[in-house]
């Protein structure tokens, strides 16, 4: 899967501008499945309107900068099925809090109880906005299908299970940290 498999499977169901997308890829619910800069959204945009799997119409806007549309083509249907065909690859999890956690030891554990909690209240955020997102789901809406929910509740359940690991273990990470007795890295180097 690729940012244009991305592109296209936002314009499946609805036009949309190109900001628009950029959001929903970025930050948005399409946000969950493939990893979309800013920067390579609108490259993907222009190279699936050169190939003829979308088109673009400018609309103009009162007081407003005008906005370009971008609508999938029957070929961009195609294109968007047979990617979804090809083999999809392994999920691809990064956490700059597992770095952290790695290396509490080398650390204070005020900081290291401090960064669990950060990272406790990100991990409700999110159930939260998971939470919010399946709730806006309303039955017969022309713009969800039922594997929305699917999707929803899978992420909501890896995300309960990861915030319960943490919560239920976070004293162990926080014990392996330093007090304020314990020397210092340089101290025990020496």
């Amino acid at each position: 899967m690729n940012v244009r498999t991305l592109c296209l499977s936002i314009l499946y169901w609805r036009d949309a501008s190109g900001y628009e997308i950029r959001k929903l890829c970025t930050e948005g619910e399409s946000s969950y499945f493939v990893e979309a800069s800013f920067g390579s959204i609108y490259p993907a945009l222009s190279r699936l309107e050169t190939d003829g799997l979308v088109t673009s119409q400018v609309e103009h806007q009162a007081g407003r900068p005008s906005k370009k549309i971008y609508a999938i083509t029957e070929a961009g249907r195609a294109a968007f099925v047979d990617a979804l065909h090809e083999p999809i690859g392994n999920d691809v999890f990064r956490s700059p809090f597992l770095l952290f956690a790695r290396f509490a030891h080398l650390l204070d554990a005020d900081l290291v109880r401090s960064r669990i909690e950060g990272q406790l209240a990100a991990l409700d955020e999110s159930i939260g906005e998971i939470k919010r997102m399946r709730a806006a789901i309303e039955p017969g809406d022309m713009e969800s299908h039922p594997n929305d929910t699917w999707i929803l509740d899978y992420g909501l359940s890896c995300l309960v299970v990861a915030r319960e690991q943490l919560h239920t273990h976070m004293n162990a990470l926080i014990a392996s940290a330093r007090t304020h007795d314990t020397p210092g890295v340089q101290q025990a180097a020496e």
